[in-house]
């Protein structure tokens, strides 16, 4: 029985394949953070503390814009 060829010594090994994310559950459920702050209007509906001359209800909203990218961000590291 003839022996298989032997691999040159130059030659590149496989690459492993690609690893499986890691499954985090709840991980996705902190995407819901900022989608449920933003639809309880009445929480951040008033005008009152102003910061900078803004209404509370602008500029709660632009944080909350802050927070998700980097609750995103959060959520992506962790699924990565």
């Amino acid at each position: 029985m003839p022996k298989p060829p032997e691999k040159p010594p130059h030659a590149v090994p496989h690459p492993e394949p690609h690893a499986v994310p890691r499954a985090v559950p709840w991980a996705r459920c902190l995407l819901l953070i900022p989608i449920v702050a933003m639809l309880w209007v009445s929480s951040y509906n008033r005008i009152e503390p102003t910061l900078a001359g803004f209404p509370f209800f602008y500029w709660y909203q632009l944080v909350w814009v802050l927070l998700s990218a980097v609750i995103i961000g959060i959520v992506y590291a962790m699924e990565r």
